[in-house]
């Protein structure tokens, strides 16, 4: 291979390190985002309730998906 071409895809190479690196990053970001949601979702009141009544549902639901 040319000299030029092994450069252009090093350099590639290099781009999609960078890119794979920010996107870790920004996965790391938005599970420490959710996990924070997450917690100040169950300091609501009525919290309890609510998941019971989502548990409920999906209960229904997914018994609704399995008799079709």
């Amino acid at each position: 291979m040319k000299e030029s071409k092994l450069i252009e895809m090093q350099n590639r190479v290099e781009a999609l390190g960078g890119a794979v690196t920010r996107l870790i990053n920004e996965v790391n970001n938005l599970k420490d985002l959710s996990i924070g949601t997450m917690e100040l979702v169950k300091k609501l009141p009525d919290y309890d309730k609510a998941l019971e009544e989502l548990k409920e549902q999906y209960k229904k639901d997914k018994d609704k998906d399995e008799s079709i």
